[in-house]
């Protein structure tokens, strides 16, 4: 498994380290239980935890990724950490809500070959000259359509949208 049934070249963006990592990863599905303890020992410096086949791989296949590209952040960290002392101690844990908008900012979109531009009030929005309770019906008066505001001005993804 010497090229891990990668393509080469720069079309791929892929750099040498990146073909390394790859054969590395595709080098695991070919390791006995006990070759997988053994690399589980060299790359984490402790004794294997009782996991399936299946999860060992994965633990590795992440560790060799976290060595060669780097780990989570110091804020990621953080922020996990809280989660679960949150957890442990029972307390419930918040979703974390939208993007608050100023008060003042102007929302900007193009749409159907010109320039619309939404202001933040402070009990709603602002849009040629009406005032709206929510960006959803701003995106609505503009296109006709049922939108999800904030996706419609590029302030949440679709799943951002779906999840509220």
């Amino acid at each position: 498994m010497a090229d891990a049934g990668l393509p080469e070249g720069k079309a791929t963006g892929a750099t040498s380290r990146d073909l390394e990592v790859s054969r590395k990863l595709v080098a695991l599905c070919d390791l006995t239980p006990d070759e997988l303890r053994k690399e589980w020992r060299r790359l984490y410096r402790s004794q294997p935890p009782r996991l399936s086949r299946d999860l060992l791989v994965r633990a590795i296949a992440y560790r060799i990724q976290e060595l060669h590209y780097g780990g989570l952040t110091k804020a990621t960290r953080r922020k996990l950490a809280s989660l679960v002392e949150a957890r442990d101690s029972g307390a419930e844990i918040a979703r974390e809500g939208a993007q608050r908008i100023r008060v003042g900012a102007r929302l900007v979109r193009e749409w159907n070959g010109r320039t619309r531009t939404v202001t933040v009030e402070e009990e709603g929005f602002s849009y040629a000259g009406q005032n709206y309770r929510s960006l959803s019906a701003v995106a609505r008066e503009i296109t006709g359509a049922r939108w999800s505001g904030p996706r419609f001005f590029g302030l949440a993804t679709k799943k951002d949208a779906s999840d509220a």
